[in-house]
């Protein structure tokens, strides 16, 4: 069984979103890395770049596939997680935690209310 932060909100594309003031973390959820197996490389943007909601921001490449990663939020690019470079397996390790992605200041905070709570996304997910 996967791990379900009950803080978080989450995508049907298995992304999570933490909120502290106007910035949004976000990362992939320990499902999604479960699915992806060995997490290999990880292309993320640049700094200062701005992103819609559902639009892609980067891609995962595990040992059998390579996936797109959507921003669950609009918002701009404060930080990128430089440690997954030299360590992408942060992300298998320690989805909630070391292996975070990226950070955003959001545009608009409502749009977290169309996310789901950790209870509707462990119905997604069938645990």
């Amino acid at each position: 069984m996967s791990e379900i932060p009950k803080q978080l909100r989450y995508t049907k594309e298995h992304e999570w979103v933490s909120v502290s003031g106007d910035t949004a973390t976000i990362g992939i959820t320990d499902y999604a890395q479960g699915e992806l197996g060995d997490i290999i490389f990880l292309e993320l943007p640049e700094l200062g770049e701005t992103f819609a909601k559902g639009e892609p921001f980067g891609t995962i490449e595990a040992v059998k596939t390579v996936e797109e990663i959507y921003a669950p939020i609009g918002g701009e690019l404060i930080a990128i997680n430089e440690r997954l470079a030299d360590e992408p397996e942060l992300v298998n390790d320690s989805p909630f935690g070391d292996g975070w992605l990226i950070k955003l200041r959001m545009k608009d905070p409502a749009e977290l209310t169309q996310l789901m709570d950790a209870a509707a996304y462990r119905a997604l997910v069938g645990e």
